[in-house]
């Protein structure tokens, strides 16, 4: 609910002029009855009925133009609190710490997104027609009261079986609406991560078995939408039959009443329509409190992305230390969990602000944590690092990223055309630097070939896995970075184009650093230095004619990747 209330309070005009539209138009409703008894009560007496019937079309006319402005102010008011939350949620992904978004199903972050606010929409105005509703009801109460007490007790023991039925079922829906929204959360997460991997589902012929756990998912969120549905239609039935039988009710004491001479006939008419009229703020009630169920239950699901814990940093005026090495690490230690063994510890290492430094190892011995590190994806729970020779700690987390470019081990390529990726990181890049930048990892010639060149979308571009990782390096060179980080770039090139890159890695490496982890030790046999890790731990430092006589490690890593030591040119 608190959720649901942040989201209202920049509307607060809006919702009390939409309550006062409201209370306008129940106002001419509840007129109108009174209006047709006066016209009743006007045959009798013989009296022109001009007047009052031109007072209940009035009354019509203002109920139905008051009524359509409000329906139109709140339906606008609805989908601007939806486009609210979608735009906060949005917002706090990209200011969540990275740990928070890779620890979840991307297809059930995408359902927060997308699916989740879609629920608020009529739960937005369903406080001002709770209010608007609530007040129609007991003004309606009150007059019919004016008329016949009696026939209003009748009335009033119908609404209060009807209230204590509904009290029971209403709480219901929203465990079963969260329930449901949970489960289609997870039915967007593995269809997203199914659907990443549909090359493998096919090669392994298991499209079945996994379109059958797809499926088991969807069938799940189905089974908790049709429960929410049988709660809300079991609210409306007893709702509307509860005054449908009052209405029966009253009709029968009422005739009785008024043909033992205790109530006039005029009296009952206006009763009964105030009875009918009683159906609408009743019904009013019961699908705002529908609502504002199904709203608290995306509220709530909401509410776990507000907690996701953000980037946060304390900078501090500073300037760089002379002399000192683009990136020093300080005696580390990285945890992924208070209780599991660390990642990295005790990690001391820098990093020369030019040449070629090479970082390998088995796996799980803390490579891509250092660098996870190096990015401030994550903070070491001991031990410092330094840019520049300041210390991250001082530093915001763009100012560090600002001098790193990185190039990830899959090179994900981002929605767009090949021009889109290419300026991601340096929009203010030129033509001719981006011409420069793809001759120099040789898809100059490819994207001549297509044939809206730069600008052919990447969805639709019939390009493969390594000229992708190509157009992600691209990606990177086209800045002039103090750090290039590359996790294993030339993973999935030919040797020709593998050869090329690594001239583009040592012409890099001239002016500034790079940091290269390295899966296969090919593509790091010259590079200036190599940090050997072993265990989170920094085993051996050296080049590799000297790791290779001093490191039984390295040279195992070597020997089992078979790689010949390069003949000196």
């Amino acid at each position: 609910m608190q959720i649901l209330l942040r989201l209202l309070r920049p509307h607060l005009r809006v919702l009390v002029l939409g309550l006062v539209l409201g209370l306008i138009s129940n106002a001419a409703n509840l007129a109108a009855p009174l209006a047709t008894k006066r016209i009743i009560d006007t045959l009798g007496t013989g009296d022109a009925l001009t007047g009052p019937i031109t007072l209940l079309l009035v009354l019509v006319v203002i109920g139905a133009v008051i009524g359509l402005w409000q329906w139109i102010l709140m339906g606008t008011l609805a989908e601007q609190v939806v486009l609210d939350a979608r735009l906060s949620v949005i917002q706090r992904y990209f200011r969540a710490r990275l740990a928070e978004l890779t620890g979840r199903p991307t297809g059930e972050l995408v359902t927060r997104v997308t699916a989740d606010p879609g629920l608020l929409h009529q739960a937005s105005s369903s406080i001002v027609g709770l209010v608007n509703a609530s007040l129609a009801f007991i003004a309606t109460l009150v007059l019919m009261g004016t008329l016949d007490i009696v026939l209003l007790l009748c009335t009033l023991t119908a609404v209060i079986l009807v209230g204590a039925i509904m009290a029971v079922l209403l709480p219901t829906i929203s465990k079963s609406q969260k329930l449901a929204q949970d489960a289609v959360g997870e039915l967007g997460g593995g269809l997203e991560g199914t659907l990443r991997a549909m090359r493998t589902v096919k090669a392994s012929r298991a499209e079945a078995r996994q379109g059958s756990r797809i499926e088991a998912d969807a069938r799940r969120a189905a089974a908790y939408n049709v429960r929410a549905a049988r709660r809300a239609a079991w609210v409306w039935t007893v709702s509307w039959s509860g005054v449908s039988l009052a209405i029966i009710a009253v009709l029968g004491v009422g005739a009785w009443r008024a043909d033992a001479g205790l109530l006039e006939v005029s009296s009952l008419i206006a009763f009964l329509l105030y009875a009918f009229q009683l159906m609408g703020p009743i019904g009013e009630l019961t699908q705002n409190v529908t609502a504002l169920q199904s709203g608290i239950a995306a509220a709530r699901r909401i509410s776990e992305v507000y907690a996701m814990v953000p980037e946060t940093s304390d900078p501090r005026p500073g300037v760089q230390v002379p002399d000192a090495p683009v990136l020093a690490v300080r005696d580390v230690t990285l945890r992924y969990a208070d209780d599991s063994r660390p990642a990295l510890d005790g990690v001391t290492l820098t990093i020369p602000s030019r040449g070629h430094t090479a970082i390998v190892g088995p796996s799980g011995a803390g490579k891509t944590s250092l660098f996870s590190l190096l990015l401030r994806f994550l903070d070491p729970q001991s031990g410092d690092l330094y840019l520049h020779g300041r210390p991250y700690r001082e530093l915001s987390p763009d100012e560090i990223r600002s001098e790193l470019a990185y190039v990830e081990q899959e090179a994900p390529v981002v929605p767009g055309t090949i021009r889109d990726n290419l300026l991601f990181s340096r929009p203010d890049a030129t033509e001719a630097e981006l011409h420069a930048v793809l001759e120099r990892v040789h898809l100059a010639d490819k994207v001549a070939s297509l044939p809206e060149g730069l600008d052919t979308q990447l969805s639709g571009a019939e390009l493969s896995g390594g000229e992708r990782q190509r157009i992600a390096l691209a990606r990177a060179l086209v800045r002039t970075p103090a750090v290039l980080l590359l996790d294993e770039a030339t993973a999935q090139v030919d040797a020709l184009t593998e050869a090329a890159l690594q001239d583009s890695v040592r012409e890099r490496a001239r002016s500034s650093a790079v940091v290269t982890i390295a899966h296969r030790l090919s593509t790091v046999v010259e590079a200036d230095r190599i940090i050997v890790l072993d265990n989170g731990r920094v085993r051996a430092v050296g080049t590799h004619e000297a790791l290779l006589e001093s490191d039984d490690l390295y040279r195992g890593l070597v020997e089992a990747l078979r790689i010949a030591v390069p003949v000196p040119r």
